[in-house]
């Protein structure tokens, strides 16, 4: 859209979602999927798109943005077809990565459930021929998705001509579009667009990318800032710190899995593809299996891992957060590691109900660690983020602690210091350590391969066949053992001479008394896989950081 921006500060009355005008089917769709009032980002964007505004929506990660486009976008398109019933594209929705297109287009699908017949969209961002993405785009859906780098390959190819049909472009994570590498693909579906259409962009930082987008592609925009801290409170997220070195990590992560001190499901962050792989066989050897996340992954398995573990099919995600995959150096990527630059897991992805994220390696930036940890504490729910920091990462840490500080309420300090004496665990490092020496670079190398391999032969070979056969897809799981190193029997189990006093005391612990103990006994705290515990109850990570572990021990009254 050509013209000066003119920028407006907003502020709407409280409304609920049946009285913003939306069609009885949408409603119903909002109803089935539990939504009883909108968030606050929905309370403001939903009624302004509704009128025809552009918006610049910034909304810190998990407030519902995703819906705050998705539903004006369907209404506006459910009113269109009252009046015509010619069929054409009338929307694009945006987004930097491959695992961001498929969450924005199952939000679709289910928002439209209840007027599927009418709302057709299609995901075109997997990885296929153009060719054969071309019959489904001739259908001419109302909604398509996808990178921007596949819109436009369609659009040279003929596939498809937006000219004279689109209404509405949507930029979902616009803070991500650019540093993604996608300013040029951006500046060519610009090209493509009529002179007048209606535009959003969403994101949760208002960083100088979105400026730039912000003057190409909105006009007179309406700018939404949501006046909150950049994560949830310290009464919904609990941030802890422990300083240890690298080799420590390892011995940490071991005691607090196989302890149950982290319950629920867990995302642990790691900052490479070789790391991903390392940390998967080491915790193999122990018995703790866990899902990869890494860009060298298809793209139909990392959606499938994303979807199943929101289905709690897991409870352990490793997942790499590669900050540099816009740009890779083509001098440190071997020939057999083909990254996907499309890849996104610590931004935007809907990861449902999970208890913790553990910052395994600290992430490089501010920005890195808020949105690692804006993957818990989403909504309503409580979440505890746990990082891991080595003398090297101290400086980051820093960088994070000062950013937070100055946008708390009172000025403090975010952190709460878990301070760990190794002394206690002492049996469990030199397990650890037994662990790390089968961890080679070949093993870690054959396990990259051999998972490669097998998640490729399930995405391709097979995808026909979970087609047909829906219900094998579900039973398909992505944590197996990839046994490429050997495995000792004795190491899986915790003899209760190795548990520390604290937490015998506490009642927390894995070792013969806790294998006994069935899912369904009188265990009062949260089970494996629990979606979210009360914080009534007592936490065993922070019992074991605070009663026995800083030495300063709760006295009974």
């Amino acid at each position: 859209m050509e013209g000066h921006d003119s920028d407006d500060e907003v502020e709407e009355k409280q409304v609920g979602f049946h009285e913003m005008g939306i069609d009885d089917r949408i409603l119903k769709s909002i109803s089935d999927l539990g939504w009883y009032k909108p968030t606050p980002i929905q309370e403001k964007a939903i009624p302004l798109a509704l009128e025809g505004k552009d918006i610049l929506a910034r909304a810190r990660t998990g407030s519902g943005k995703t819906a705050a486009f998705c539903i004006p976008v369907i209404q506006k398109i459910l009113a269109a077809k009252t009046t015509s019933k010619e069929q054409c594209v009338k929307a694009i929705v945006l987004t930097p990565s491959k695992e961001l297109c498929d969450q924005a287009y199952r939000n679709i699908l289910a928002l439209t459930s209840s007027c599927s017949r009418e709302v057709k969209c299609l995901d075109i961002s997997p990885q296929m021929p153009l060719p054969s993405q071309k019959p489904m785009l001739a259908e001419k859906p109302d909604i398509v998705v996808a990178t921007p780098t596949r819109i436009l390959a369609h659009i040279r190819a003929g596939n498809l001509c937006i000219k004279d049909s689109l209404e509405l472009l949507i930029m979902d994570e616009a803070d991500l579009l650019f540093s993604f590498g996608y300013e040029n693909d951006i500046k060519g579906i610009l090209g493509h667009l009529p002179k007048i259409y209606q535009a959003f962009l969403m994101s949760a930082t208002l960083n100088d990318s979105v400026k730039a987008l912000k003057k190409m592609v909105l006009h007179n925009a309406v700018i939404l800032k949501l006046e909150e801290s950049q994560l949830p409170e310290a009464a919904q997220l609990t941030q802890y710190h422990i300083k240890c070195e690298e080799e420590d990590k390892f011995a940490l992560i071991y005691v607090l899995l196989k302890l149950k001190l982290v319950q629920g499901k867990t995302i642990l962050f790691v900052n490479s593809v070789n790391k991903c792989y390392k940390l998967k066989l080491f915790l193999e050897q122990f018995g703790i299996s866990a899902c990869v996340l890494n860009s060298e992954l298809p793209v139909n398995s990392r959606c499938h891992v994303v979807n199943q573990f929101n289905d709690n099919l897991y409870d352990y995600i490793i997942a790499s957060d590669e900050t540099m995959l816009a740009e890779p150096n083509p001098s440190k990527v071997k020939r057999h590691s083909k990254k996907d630059r499309e890849y996104g897991v610590s931004r935007g992805i809907d990861f449902q109900n999970v208890s913790n994220v553990v910052n395994f390696d600290f992430p490089e930036t501010v920005n890195a660690y808020i949105h690692r940890v804006g993957r818990t504490a989403r909504g309503d729910n409580q979440g505890t983020a746990l990082s891991f920091v080595s003398l090297k990462e101290m400086p980051l840490l820093e960088a994070v602690e000062s950013s937070l500080s100055e946008t708390s309420e009172n000025g403090e300090t975010v952190f709460k210091p878990y301070n760990f004496k190794m002394e206690e665990v002492e049996g469990f490092r030199y397990r650890a350590k037994d662990a790390m020496r089968a961890v080679t670079k070949t093993a870690i190398k054959e396990a990259r391969l051999k998972e490669i391999k097998q998640e490729v032969l399930t995405s391709q070979k097979l995808k026909s066949h979970f087609q047909d056969n829906p219900r094998d897809l579900q039973i398909l799981r992505h944590d197996k053992f990839l046994h490429t190193v050997k495995n000792k029997v004795h190491m899986k189990n915790v003899p209760d001479y190795l548990v520390p006093p604290t937490l015998k005391k506490i009642g927390h612990h894995g070792g013969q008394e806790g294998r006994k103990r069935s899912r369904t006994s009188d265990y009062s705290g949260p089970s494996r896989g629990q979606i979210k515990y009360k914080r009534k109850q007592e936490d065993p990570l922070k019992s074991f950081a605070f009663a026995g572990l800083r030495g300063k021990k709760k006295k009974k009254k």
